[in-house]
């Protein structure tokens, strides 16, 4: 016959207190999840950036380098060290900057 005594029970209150503790530690893990998914999709929805004019027209043999965007105006710099700003809403020419270049 057996006389090896049986390990220990397992006791069935600490067997529902497990289950409760996993139940609860996945729920907070899909929680927080989805938190972490609507934090990114509402931070990264402006990373776009705003709305590029569909064309800016500049003067004659401007060939344009860089291009900013500010309220209510944009600025294009030129390969002959122009800053152009124009108005965003009519696209006219507000000011012109020449940039002194060091050496």
């Amino acid at each position: 016959m057996n006389d090896t005594p049986d390990p220990n029970p397992i006791d069935p209150g600490l067997v529902k207190y497990l289950r409760l503790l996993v139940t609860v530690l996945t729920a907070v893990m899909v929680v927080g999840f989805i938190v972490i998914v609507v934090l990114f999709v509402t931070k990264f929805s402006d990373a776009f950036g705003p709305e590029m004019p569909d064309k800016i027209t500049l003067p004659d043999g401007t060939v344009p380098t860089a291009y900013t965007r500010g309220d209510g105006w944009y600025a294009v710099v030129t390969e002959d060290n122009q800053i152009l700003i124009f108005n965003a809403e009519t696209g006219e020419l507000r000011q012109e900057i020449a940039i002194e270049v060091g050496k």
